[in-house]
């Protein structure tokens, strides 16, 4: 097991510098460059003018040392300007000229400076990475179970009314997107005038105006369940479609073996023959579509951010592709890179404990 990790680690880690030398490669083609700078500048800056800018602010270097620069392999570029002041990666980050390191990059801990936040990068996706951290905790706590129970239960009786209520419910859950449902859970549940909440408010059960809030910017501040369940129910009905389907198919194969006839023929009981035989055996392939959902969670707010004013990190990504944050849309797509190489690692590993017959092999 311990050279399967060590095995899995090296070639997460050739894996992550190739990845992540692709996208600094896309977002710092030549275009992208002119139009920061125009953004930072002005929008009638001449070429000559942009050309200037970019030698200014050091863009004008080859793209390996940039970005030896930026991983913290390389010393950072430093420049005398015009005025006998020195400028530089790691000079800007300090007051005095002097006490600036000569490395300053993603293995030192900075990633750069956010032009739309106007603070350093690492600041601004550690609040947003925990916002968003928090939603996803609370949609695996839902979603995880329920789809799991879904796909139990309707493929324990494979073609049972129970397996054809589930399985539409499924497939209802997966084929509608965060946009649509997150729309109705809010006309639904957020609304004064539609939906629930008039209907409650003259029956008496409830005094507000509304039920849930269809804005969760108030849940930075702190979550109640009031606040944070409507975003929380829109991740999870999509998502948890596809792991109970996953999970219905696998549990019926499974229910189909010969150990699990040999077991019922020996007296066990069905409830017994489902825990203790078919569900460890029935979980291996759901398993790896669960450990495939964290990356789809986090890229995958950034409509439920939007549509729910959730300031997380799917809304700092918006933010930085609108306002052409160079710097704060590489820090996001790195850090989505990282955490879908992690997930897939605690899926092999998970995997081969789920599957003894993969050791051996």
């Amino acid at each position: 097991m311990l050279s399967f990790v060590i095995r899995r680690l090296a070639t997460l880690l050739v894996t992550a510098l190739c990845l992540t030398f692709l996208v600094f490669l896309l977002t710092n083609m030549q275009p992208r460059l002119e139009t920061l700078a125009k953004t930072q500048g002005s929008a009638r800056m001449s070429d000559a003018e942009v050309q200037s800018w970019l030698v200014r602010e050091g863009f004008d270097r080859p793209i390996i040392e940039r970005y030896g620069e930026w991983l913290g392999v390389v010393p950072g570029w430093t420049r005398e300007q015009t005025d006998g002041t020195m400028r530089g990666r790691c000079i800007d980050r300090v007051a005095d000229p002097a006490e600036a390191d000569t490395r300053c990059g993603v293995l030192q801990g900075y990633w750069g400076s956010s032009t739309r936040f106007q603070a350093e990068v690492g600041d601004v996706i550690a609040a947003r990475l925990g916002a968003t951290g928090m939603l996803m905790l609370w949609v695996v706590i839902v979603m995880v179970p329920s789809a799991l129970a879904v796909g139990v239960l309707a493929g324990m009786r494979e073609g049972s009314r129970t397996d054809r209520s589930l399985s539409t419910v499924s497939i209802v859950s997966a084929a509608t997107p965060e946009y649509v449902s997150g729309v109705i859970f809010i006309a639904l549940f957020a609304s004064s005038t539609f939906g629930i909440s008039p209907l409650l408010r003259e029956w008496g059960l409830m005094e507000a105006n509304i039920l849930f809030l269809g804005n969760a910017r108030s849940a930075m501040d702190q979550i109640t369940f009031w606040n944070f369940a409507l975003p929380v129910m829109t991740i999870a009905f999509y998502g948890m479609g596809y792991i109970a389907r996953m999970t219905r198919a696998s549990m019926a194969e499974v229910m189909t073996q010969q150990y699990i006839r040999t077991a019922r023929l020996k007296g066990v009981s069905f409830p017994a023959v489902v825990l203790r035989h078919a569900l460890r055996n029935a979980l291996i392939a759901p398993f790896t579509v669960i450990m495939l959902q964290f990356p789809w969670l986090l890229n995958g707010v950034v409509i439920v951010e939007v549509l729910f004013s959730y300031p997380g990190f799917g809304w700092a990504l918006v933010e930085g592709a609108s306002n052409n944050d160079i710097e704060l849309l590489l820090a996001c797509s790195v850090v989505a890179v990282v955490v879908v190489l992690i997930t897939q690692l605690i899926s092999d590993i998970g995997y081969v404990y789920l599957n003894p017959r993969i050791r051996i092999s």
